[in-house]
C-alpha cells in the first residue's frame, strides 16, 4: 500500500497559477501511474491529468489542456500539477491518485479561484 500526501492548494485570483505536489510513501513510486482528479461541490469526481510511470506519456481533460501540466520526479517520489491561467470553474478539491496493483488516493487539497 502507498500513502499519498498532497500540498500546494490555496486561494488564487482568476488568471493566477498554483503548483500542486503529491508525495508518495513508497520507494517503488516509479512503478505507479499517477493522476490528478478534482471534485467540485455537487459534482462527480473527474480526471484532470494523468502521467505514465516513466513520465513518457501524459493525458489531460479537454477543460485544462494548454493550461495545466502534469510531471513527476521519480527520485523524489513526487508528482506535480502546474496550473496556469486558472478560472473560477477550476475551483475544487484536487486529489492525487496512484495506480499499480491497486488504486490509492490522497486526502485532497482545496483549490479556490476567486477574486
Amino acid at each position: 500500500q502507498v500513502q499519498l500526501v498532497e500540498s500546494g492548494g490555496g486561494l488564487v485570483q482568476p488568471g493566477g497559477s498554483l503548483r500542486l505536489s503529491c508525495t508518495a510513501s513508497r520507494s517503488t513510486f516509479s512503478n505507479y501511474a499517477m493522476s490528478w482528479y478534482r471534485q467540485a461541490p455537487g459534482k462527480e469526481r473527474e480526471l484532470v491529468a494523468s502521467i505514465s510511470s516513466t513520465g513518457g506519456s501524459t493525458n489531460y481533460a479537454d477543460s485544462v489542456k494548454g493550461r495545466f501540466t502534469i510531471s513527476r520526479d521519480n527520485a523524489k517520489n513526487t508528482v506535480y500539477l502546474q496550473m496556469n491561467s486558472l478560472k473560477p470553474e477550476d475551483t475544487a478539491v484536487y486529489y492525487c491518485n496512484a495506480r499499480f496493483l491497486g488504486m490509492y488516493w490522497g486526502q485532497g487539497t482545496q483549490v479556490t479561484v476567486s477574486s
